[in-house]
């Protein structure tokens, strides 16, 4: 586990996303699961040494399978935004391992099965503080890598979650995005708002102003290809050369090149389908 300032902790050691936790004298605020249900338990149980007071309320920063799949191991409370609530109340009331191949971590963990998904209880629309202690704990609405997506802001120590608006050194997850509000979101990120603050990746850890351009970079250049074809059905063969330039922007390891190929394989192709059907619907109206 990872100490960012006094009470703010990290840990990237689960299979999944990168977990935080925020230590207050009522209780932990604790943000995102592992996928796996065991490491949701055996991540539950270290929290356990951490002090603070006994409540506990468990924060999704999307609906991504990775981060949610692990909620109900957690036995607490959850909040996340009215579109990720959304999102859960059009699923099945139980997750079964099977279909399609996204790239998520979620898909490489064994023996997985079904899981009863833990739907938010309190959800929000733009902003919602919470008061545990002194310092608030601000949730706030940033759309861009799905409709719900959303950061945690603990002005007070000047360290920002930023959930997938920015991965360290991986492809995002496109499928569901909406890259133009998710290039505004990184702008923002940028802005003289979050001067001085630490951000804190789910698929990383803590990120640099570096990083966080490079992922601009990379988002602007994938927005602006698709916008030239968006008219156009893509063929397999445009795809699969998108997919090998693109992984190239990437210094990933040899054992995760074919996963993350694979996530923009899928998130490619199901944004362009997403495309072709909003135009298609626009030309009818």
């Amino acid at each position: 586990m990872q100490e960012i300032t006094k009470n703010i902790f990290i840990e990237d050691e689960f299979l999944g996303v990168t977990l935080g936790v925020i230590v207050t004298p009522r209780g932990l605020f604790q943000i995102d699961a592992p996928p796996s249900p065991e490491d949701a338990r055996t991540w539950r149980a270290s929290l356990m040494n951490l002090g603070g007071g006994v409540d506990r309320l468990l924060i999704n920063m999307d609906a991504h399978p990775d981060r949610t799949l692990g909620a109900r191991a957690m036995d607490c409370t959850v909040v996340a935004h009215e579109k990720t609530a959304y999102t859960f109340r059009t699923r099945p009331s139980t997750f079964k391992a099977q279909g399609e191949e996204t790239g998520a971590d979620w898909e490489a963990i064994p023996g997985l099965g079904s899981v009863r998904w833990a739907p938010p209880e309190i959800s929000f629309v733009d902003q919602l503080t919470l008061h545990w202690d002194s310092d608030p704990v601000i949730l706030e609405h940033h759309p861009g890598p799905a409709s719900g997506s959303i950061w945690v802001n603990v002005p007070n120590e000047k360290v920002l979650f930023i959930g997938d608006t920015v991965l360290k050194n991986q492809p995002p997850f496109l499928a569901g995005s909406n890259l133009k509000a998710w290039l505004e979101s990184i702008n923002q990120l940028l802005s003289s708002d979050y001067k001085g603050y630490t951000f804190i990746s789910s698929r990383g850890g803590v990120v640099t102003n570096s990083v966080i351009k490079a992922q601009y970079d990379f988002l602007k250049y994938i927005h602006d290809k698709l916008n030239k074809s968006a008219s156009k059905k893509p063929k397999p063969a445009t795809v699969e050369k998108m997919v090998t330039s693109l992984l190239t922007w990437f210094k990933a390891p040899a054992a995760r090149q074919k996963q993350y190929a694979q996530r923009l394989r899928y998130g490619l192709l199901h944004y362009n389908a997403r495309q072709q059907h909003t135009a298609s619907n626009a030309s009818e109206d």
